[in-house]
């Protein structure tokens, strides 16, 4: 009887063994993926999460989900994903706000970017560009520098909040020019900035690209530099702001699609060499190109660990220097 007992016991371990192994040897990924996305339907990041959730979908054979969870900067979105089930089965669409200037401008920031995801992929490049209202005398950052130091009250600009990305990218710039005096206006979005800078209200701005160059196409504003370190496809007769004046100058915006922090390392190496695929895909970096942003085929994950705790360093300063830290 004893025998028998211990026989069934065993077998039963065996069944318990080989039913882990099995999960552990299942296919990834085994069900459909929800990649979350921190903004509304309809903007450049959800766009961007659909077309490389499309094209994660087709090659993997699961449904990719795009889930949108807009509000709160981004802390709703990045926080429930931090806290997600860590298989690979739920990811973030994130960006460099989310992953490192937040850091600095959140008192209290309810994730650690820099433990609680694992990065994936890094997609795309936002250019931000610099622009003037089209009545001033300023047709260089020569010209711009020259504005600065002779109009009284230095250079306004229009500042979409102390960590905003409109802000710190003036904020860089204004160290890089040996300390131009320049002033923030507040505005509480980008296009009412853009509207007052047209308006001849408020001289300069940093807007994201694609806000701006229609404005720039029609004449009502002049574009001075991208703030890439590469020229956009979506403006090539824009200079980047270290071609026109500013050696170093870049404040790139970038989009990367990250995973729980204790993702299997094969799962997120998977992901990110599909990603770096699709990316490589000349039809899909067109249609990202086409679209203002600058695709970027991804370095592989411990490259991206590396970059984003280097990217926490860098904003942290910037912020420091704009007066944003802890402001929120």
């Amino acid at each position: 009887m004893e025998l028998a007992r211990c026989a069934a016991l065993a077998a039963g371990l065996a069944l318990a063994a080989a039913g882990a192994d099995g999960a552990r040897a299942q296919p990834y990924p085994a069900r459909p993926v929800t990649l979350v996305v921190p903004f509304p339907a309809g903007g450049s990041t959800d766009w961007l999460s659909r077309l490389i959730g499309q094209k994660l979908e087709q090659r993997l054979k699961q449904p990719f989900v795009v889930e949108n969870r807009p509000g709160g900067a981004n802390l709703i979105a990045a926080t429930a994903v931090a806290k997600a089930t860590p298989d690979g089965h739920t990811l973030l669409m994130t960006t460099s706000t989310t992953m490192a200037i937040n850091v600095s401008v959140f008192r209290n920031l309810p994730y650690d970017p820099a433990k609680d995801f694992a990065p994936v992929g890094l997609v795309a490049g936002v250019p931000f560009v610099l622009v003037v209202n089209a009545d001033l005398p300023v047709t260089s950052v020569a010209d711009l520098v020259q504005l600065a130091r002779t109009k009284a009250g230095g250079l306004d600009y229009a500042s979409t909040g102390p960590g905003s990305a409109a802000n710190l990218y003036a904020v860089l710039l204004r160290n890089a020019l040996g300390g131009i005096p320049m002033t923030p206006i507040p505005y509480k979005g980008n296009a009412p900035g853009l509207q007052d800078v047209v308006a001849g209200h408020v001289s300069v701005m940093f807007s994201d690209l694609l806000s701006a160059l229609p404005l720039v196409q029609t004449g009502k504003l002049r574009a001075l530099g991208v703030s890439t370190a590469q020229r956009s496809a979506a403006a090539p007769d824009i200079p980047t702001l270290a071609e026109a004046g500013v050696p170093g100058y870049e404040a790139s915006a970038w989009q990367m699609i990250v995973a729980p922090s204790k993702t299997p390392k094969e799962i997120v190496g998977k992901l990110n060499s599909e990603i770096k695929a699709i990316v490589s895909e000349p039809d899909i970096s067109r249609d990202i190109n086409s679209r203002g942003s600058i695709a970027i085929v991804t370095p592989p994950p411990d490259a991206l660990q590396r970059y984003v705790e280097s990217e926490i360093v860098r904003w942290s300063k910037v912020a420091e220097q704009a007066g944003a830290t802890g402001t929120e």
